[in-house]
């Protein structure tokens, strides 16, 4: 009668657990990030790889939904970015050589983090690379799948406070779905976890 009753109460658990998988592919938080709160947000430009037509959308798309949730007294997009880069060589020098450690190092360099974020008066940067960005076939059926990876980097230490991957794939019969949609409900989905 007690294996029983422990055999059901295992697989009533095993139940909600299955049933509570959900979020995210990946997600890793600092555990610094609870009392982390950025007021100014700067977004770099997306790292497309391959999928450079995803580059226009995904540079509109992020600083939008971070804009539409209200979290932060200002965020400033990829565009606004890349003026300011323009105008100031230092910080030119200084975003080169941090997005040079960071992509062939794994490096986040906290001084140059830091030149970086008092040049822009930014508190915080999101880093966004496309993973998938394509319409696709899986067993006779249709899918338009985005797939990107965040990076929530404090800029005054050069730490990473939260990471995190996920991918989306919407099925469809006769219209594709645009993609530039699907990555605008996985933008929402990712951020949903994210710092704030």
């Amino acid at each position: 009668m007690t294996g029983k009753l422990c055999a059901k109460g295992i697989l009533i658990v095993l139940m909600f657990c299955l049933s509570a998988c959900g979020g995210l592919r990946f997600s890793q938080l600092d555990p610094a990030a609870e009392n982390y709160h950025p007021r100014r947000i700067a977004v770099f430009a997306a790292d497309v790889g391959t999928y450079e037509e995803a580059r226009l959308h995904i540079d509109q798309i992020v600083p939008g939904v971070l804009v539409e949730k209200k979290w932060f007294e200002d965020v400033v997009d990829a565009s606004s970015l890349a003026r300011q880069t323009a105008a100031n060589p230092d910080l030119q020098n200084a975003l080169a050589s941090y997005l040079s450690k960071l992509r062939t190092l794994n490096f986040s360099d906290a001084e140059l983090s830091k030149q970086i974020g008092d040049i822009t008066k930014t508190d915080a940067f999101l880093l966004v690379s496309v993973d998938f960005w394509n319409y696709t076939t899986e067993k006779d059926k249709k899918i338009a799948r985005v797939g990107m990876a965040m990076r929530l980097i404090d800029a005054q230490t050069g730490k990473i406070m939260w990471k995190a991957g996920h991918t989306r794939d919407e099925s469809y019969i006769l219209l594709k779905p645009a993609l530039a949609n699907v990555a605008g409900s996985l933008v929402s989905q990712m951020v949903g976890y994210m710092p704030r």
